[in-house]
């Protein structure tokens, strides 16, 4: 315990007895026995008042000495008091921290449980998902079992027949063992006639060997044979007919010319079909079924655009081209991913135009129930080699008339009403840009060029 403390409280005691101690309480003397009288006198001398008071302080002194046993005796039991409840308390702190920490280790647990709560819960889930994945493995395992007895039964029927057959296979070897040795006694007599069947047999291997590189050979010119004998037979013109109608595409030119009054508009609905040269796709159309008709005066157009429609697909192009064959021929150049959303068959430029005398021409109409097709012969002319002269004679054939070669590919287009100019390639000799303002093309005098072209040609294409 603290030392100061200790005095302290030593202090506080002794100044409390001093306070309660009565100084002034008389002191009480024993009554004088009754002696008797002698005449001898006492040496002693009488007590005196100082005498008292000293054996009094000597009493009370006693008494505090007892007092102060008893106080330190007190105090040390205080002290020890003190100092248990100081360890007492010591240990409290102690288990203080040691439940805090357990408090915080339990809400850690807590924690702990609740996250894995939550992971029960979902591997709960996943345990349900694997119970549904196992029921049904079990379902397929049964059903795979039922297959493996329906199996094993048929293979216990098919031993059972295996069995009877060896039964008979047994009696057949009895009677082979017997036909053995009737054959061995014959053996020595085919051996010679095998000998000389085995050298037969080498020359006749020898001649099929030789048959057999003969057939390969025709075999190869058969195929070849094939694929030109289905080349050079003509398509049926009621097929070709289907294929074109199916395969129609609406092109759509709104235009605006410059007028007096004011601007006017014009929209042109055509239905052609698509064309290729084997890597670029193109839309076909005659240029005067078009708004950029190649006649003197050319009109002005001061806008331009384009829409090509099939079905529930629509697309705008960006120009058009007028060929260098014959500027009365124009195409709207196509990309792959435009070509693809429209549908439509794709006809290729024929290669060898000349290996059918006759075509299919097929009337170019905006209406489908006005379209009309017949066989043509066709002639060549030897002064215009990139046209040919149809031959009609059933109607009357127009400029824009659609003509397809009896292999399924494009021969070309009428130019006029007896001439079709054979489309073999793309190349432009002008084009025009679909534009907002397009003003500033010269549409007019790019048209004007066009058509001195046109009156340049000898009078029966024109």
């Amino acid at each position: 315990m603290n030392k100061t403390l200790l005095l302290i409280i030593c202090d506080f005691l002794l100044l409390n007895l001093l306070a309660l101690t009565r100084w002034d309480a008389p002191v009480t003397t024993p009554a004088p026995q009754n002696t008797p009288l002698t005449t001898e006198h006492n040496n002693t001398p009488a007590a005196t008042k100082d005498q008292d008071l000293v054996e009094l302080m000597k009493l009370s002194l006693q008494d505090e000495q007892a007092l102060r046993a008893e106080l330190a005796r007190q105090l040390q039991d205080t002290a020890q008091n003190l100092q248990t409840r100081e360890q007492n308390l010591a240990q409290i702190e102690a288990e203080k921290a040691r439940l805090a920490q357990n408090l915080d280790q339990t809400q850690r647990n807590v924690a702990l449980l609740a996250q894995e709560a939550d992971t029960a819960k979902r591997d709960a889930g996943i345990s349900k998902e694997r119970i549904a994945a196992l029921q049904r493995d079990l379902e397929h395992r049964e059903a795979e079992l039922a297959r493996e007895k329906s199996n094993i039964s048929k293979l216990e029927q098919d031993q059972a027949e295996s069995r009877q057959r060896i039964e008979k296979l047994n009696v057949a070897v009895a009677v082979a063992e017997q036909e053995k040795v009737m054959l061995r006694e014959t053996a020595e007599t085919y051996k010679t006639q095998v000998e000389a069947e085995r050298q037969e047999r080498l020359k006749v291997q020898e001649t099929t060997t030789q048959l057999a590189q003969g057939v390969g050979t025709l075999a190869v010119k058969s195929d070849d044979l094939t694929k030109e004998i289905r080349e050079n037979r003509p398509i049926n013109a009621n097929t070709l007919f289907s294929e074109y109608m199916a395969n129609n595409v609406q092109v759509r030119f709104e235009t605006t010319r410059p007028g007096l009054f004011g601007p006017s508009a014009r929209v042109a609905d055509l239905r052609t079909i698509l064309v290729s040269d084997g890597k670029d796709t193109f839309a076909i159309l005659h240029a005067d079924d078009t708004p950029f008709a190649i006649i003197y005066p050319g009109a002005d157009i001061s806008r331009v655009a384009i829409t090509l429609i099939r079905g529930a697909y629509s697309t705008t192009a960006g120009k058009i081209n007028f060929l260098s064959i014959d500027p009365r021929i124009l195409v709207i150049p196509l990309t792959p991913e435009q070509a693809a959303g429209l549908g439509a068959k794709v006809y290729m430029t024929s290669l060898e135009p000349f290996r059918f005398s006759d075509a299919l021409l097929i009337s170019a109409s905006s209406d489908p129930t006005k379209t009309k097709y017949v066989e043509t012969p066709f002639r060549l002319d030897p002064t215009q080699p990139a046209f040919v002269h149809m031959r009609v004679n059933f109607f009357s054939s127009k400029r824009g008339d659609i003509v397809i070669s009896k292999s399924g590919e494009l021969l070309g287009i009428m130019v006029n009403k007896d001439y079709c100019g054979l489309v073999n390639n793309f190349l432009a000799t002008r084009t025009i840009t679909a534009a907002e303002d397009a003003r500033s093309q010269n549409i007019g005098a790019l048209i004007n060029a066009l058509a001195s072209r046109v009156q340049a040609l000898p009078l029966k294409l024109q």
